[in-house]
């Protein structure tokens, strides 16, 4: 008899998952897919967009699943995975806006109504609202040791790890990160 599946390592999940074992992908997904989503969220800032970025993240790792040490932290990994598919999502959104300030203005008679729905508007989420955007406008480098470190609850090395950088220069962005956040949210 096998042990649960929930009882394994992300080591062994993922040799599962080469080996073919489809609830293997389940069960790392399931494991990961809270964390990646709030990494995305917090990098994004759209919350219809995150998910669809959290999913490419995950196609494109078991697409590289291959490529993974079982001897290191699958949530690493992944979340290294989920940056680079944020950095994708920013360079294509800024592309896209390019394109659409190309665009002749008779185009625009076309152009779907971008307002927030009366209901979403009247929620209690205002303030929520206003710190994730917030967030997401800091830059990059700023942003993502920021997610990492205080939404993820990655350590202080962990999140060096992830970003290729110290941990005391994880220290001082976040250091930086915290001040603009206060800059911006005052304002």
């Amino acid at each position: 008899m096998t042990p649960h599946l929930a009882d394994r390592s992300d080591g062994e999940l993922a040799a599962l998952a080469l080996s073919g074992r489809q609830a293997a992908y389940a069960e790392l997904m399931r494991r990961h897919r809270d964390a990646v989503y709030r990494l995305v969220r917090g990098n994004i800032g759209d919350a219809d967009e995150a998910l669809d970025v959290t999913q490419n993240s995950f196609i494109a790792a078991f697409s590289a699943l291959a490529r993974y040490d079982g001897s290191r932290p699958f949530r690493l990994w992944i979340s290294r995975i989920a940056l680079n598919k944020c950095h994708d999502w920013a360079r294509r959104r800024l592309v896209r806006r390019f394109l659409t300030f190309a665009a002749p203005i008779s185009d625009a008679e076309q152009v779907a109504d971008t307002a927030v729905p009366i209901d979403v508007a009247l929620a209690d989420r205002g303030e929520l609202a206003r710190a994730a955007e917030a967030i997401a406008a800091l830059p990059a480098s700023l942003k993502e040791p920021l997610v990492l470190r205080m939404i993820e609850g990655l350590s202080q090395a962990e999140t060096a790890q992830v970003l290729g950088v110290s941990e005391k220069t994880v220290e001082t962005r976040l250091y930086r990160a915290r001040k603009k956040l206060e800059e911006m949210l005052r304002d």
